[in-house]
């Protein structure tokens, strides 16, 4: 899924606060990744930092499905054969994962990588797959299909071929993970933003709270809407740039595991939650889910709210969010 940048509005600080605000983008895992650091002094923040992307690396070894070696790669690989032993933390992901799959009905499945890559959005599409072939596609796809054993902490996919993919939930707990990281290690305030996936904790060093502002992407130079973060997060996600278009429908690049068509309707989605992990899957399951059902979903939930940006432009927003008063 395309992750999309958030604007983020951090006030220019005087010289007589002791703290100051420290900032690094890193190209990691494959995306745009941003750390913001609350610190006395640059040697301090050069800590922070360097334990963020640190932590980065340490995760992205153990739950990366494009690293062979890595636990979920094993997991992979031995689809049909074995279960594989996993290290606790890899096990309580994917359980996590597979939950939220049944609350989404399975519109979010990580194991969506076991999906053949029939959609092209790259232009080379003229005509669209046949329904044999859509059928076809998903075939090893499901979550009921991941069995997991937590005694002995295995995880087995039962058909040969099936694989996990942690794409729509990893980076988000990826910035769940360096935000307690780095509160363990004395930093009292910041934000990390893990390509739109976005925590924060504390407050800038004038007591201003972290803002974040949302962007339409049929606009893209109007902030429609600003949030305060209080220790909170928010993933924004969108389809508006990669997509094909066949007779008069567009089609994003946001493939539904169910039924292997791609999703419709939606262009961009802001999802606000107290973790990332939640904000990012859910993200993912509402563009597949639709408006209605999304939105939907999200009131019965509570602490998780969401803004939708429809394919016309159109704004939606959940039942507690007013976009007229932001």
């Amino acid at each position: 899924m395309r992750k999309v940048a958030l604007f983020l509005f951090v006030l220019t600080l005087s010289n007589s606060f002791s703290q100051q605000v420290f900032k690094k983008k890193q190209s990691l895992l494959g995306s745009p990744f941003e750390i913001t650091v609350v610190a006395k002094d640059s040697i301090e923040a050069d800590k922070f930092t360097s334990l963020a992307i640190s932590e980065v690396k340490r995760i992205e070894n153990l739950i990366s499905d494009w690293i062979p070696t890595t636990q979920i790669s094993k997991v992979n690989q031995n689809a049909g054969i074995a279960p594989v032993k996993v290290d606790l933390e890899v096990y309580n992901l994917v359980e996590r994962a597979t939950k939220i799959s049944k609350l989404t009905s399975g519109a979010f499945d990580i194991s969506y990588a076991s999906m053949d890559k029939i959609w092209k959005f790259d232009g080379s599409m003229k005509e669209m797959p046949t329904p044999e072939a859509i059928k076809k596609s998903v075939e090893k796809v499901g979550y009921q299909n991941i069995i997991l054993n937590p005694k002995d902490t295995t995880i087995f996919l039962k058909i040969k071929g099936m694989k996990l993919g942690l794409g729509g939930i990893g980076q988000g707990y990826i910035a769940d993970k360096i935000k307690a990281l780095l509160q363990e290690n004395g930093c009292s305030s910041g934000l990390v933003n893990v390509s739109g996936d976005i925590n924060t904790w504390g407050t800038q060093p004038n007591g201003e709270v972290w803002t974040v502002g949302i962007i339409n992407p049929m606009n893209k130079n109007k902030v429609f809407a600003t949030f305060p973060l209080i220790d909170s997060a928010v993933e924004t996600s969108g389809s508006y740039e990669k997509f094909v278009n066949f007779n008069g429908k567009r089609y994003s690049h946001i493939i539904d595991p169910r039924t292997g068509y791609p999703a419709s309707g939606i262009i961009s989605i802001s999802v606000f939650a107290k973790q990332t992990e939640l904000a990012d899957a859910l993200a993912t399951g509402i563009f597949v889910l639709g408006i209605e059902v999304g939105l939907d979903l999200i009131n019965q939930l509570n602490g998780i709210e969401c803004i939708i940006v429809d394919d016309k432009g159109g704004i939606h927003a959940s039942k507690n969010i007013d976009i007229k008063k932001n």
